[in-house]
């Protein structure tokens, strides 16, 4: 069953890998057949070296495992709440990568500083509120799920596909699994990116709107001009 998304699913979470953005099972990816309802994301503590498309699990949107004999990621209810909330997604990523999560632990949004995080994420990176004593103990990791979304209450998650949560780290997602790994790998360098310039100018602004206007919708926009037409 859904053999072709497992198989994405699994190429997408061992992409992580390659591009240093994870060691041991520390981060996992998921995406969703939204016909069927069904979610296929990584097993919890599996390593990436040992990580195969038979053992992606496939789980419905309720979080049952529809196949699968090992344990779906921890996050998996985190990743069902976005899934639910946000209809467009199709795929989701999830690291504790270095400088995307030092932002997040700092509970600090990563501001627009340039035009290569405005080629991608339309405006500052938000941070979650951090959970309450309650949410960490009942539901925690779908109380994740719903900061996340609370915090998006008026963002379009497809113009910002990104968010830190607060004193955990990253999540992203875009139409693919495929699509939510390269939102992270391109949310760890605007991160570190980010934290370089604000050593060398401490007091730099974010770019102006003009600016963050024009280079995201250039690539983005309606009447995107980047890169090549599809045939």
């Amino acid at each position: 069953m859904h053999e072709e998304l497992k198989k994405f699913v699994c190429e997408a979470n061992i992409e992580l890998q390659k591009r240093n953005l994870i060691i041991y099972s520390w981060g996992n990816v998921s995406g969703i057949d939204r016909a069927a309802g069904i979610i296929a994301i990584k097993p919890s503590g599996v390593s990436y070296e040992e990580l195969t498309a038979d053992k992606i699990v496939l789980v419905d949107l309720a979080g049952k495992i529809v196949e699968g004999n090992l344990k779906p990621s921890s996050d998996t209810p985190t990743h069902l709440e976005l899934y639910r909330n946000f209809k467009s997604i199709g795929g989701i990523c999830h690291t504790h990568s270095m400088s995307a999560t030092a932002w997040a632990q700092a509970c600090r949004e990563i501001p627009c500083l340039g035009t290569t995080h405005a080629d991608y994420f339309y405006g500052a990176v938000p941070v979650t509120r951090p959970l309450t004593k309650k949410e960490i103990q009942n539901d925690y990791e779908l109380n994740t799920g719903k900061a996340i979304v609370k915090r998006f209450a008026r963002i379009d998650p497809m113009q910002m596909q990104a968010a830190l949560v607060a004193n955990h780290g990253p999540f992203t997602w875009g139409k693919t699994a495929g699509q939510a790994v390269e939102a992270m790998v391109v949310l760890e360098e605007i991160a570190t990116m980010a934290m370089r310039t604000l050593v060398l100018s401490p007091k730099q602004r974010q770019i102006s709107k003009e600016l963050l206007d024009k280079h995201y919708l250039r690539k983005h926009g309606e009447g995107a001009y980047y890169g090549q037409k599809s045939k």
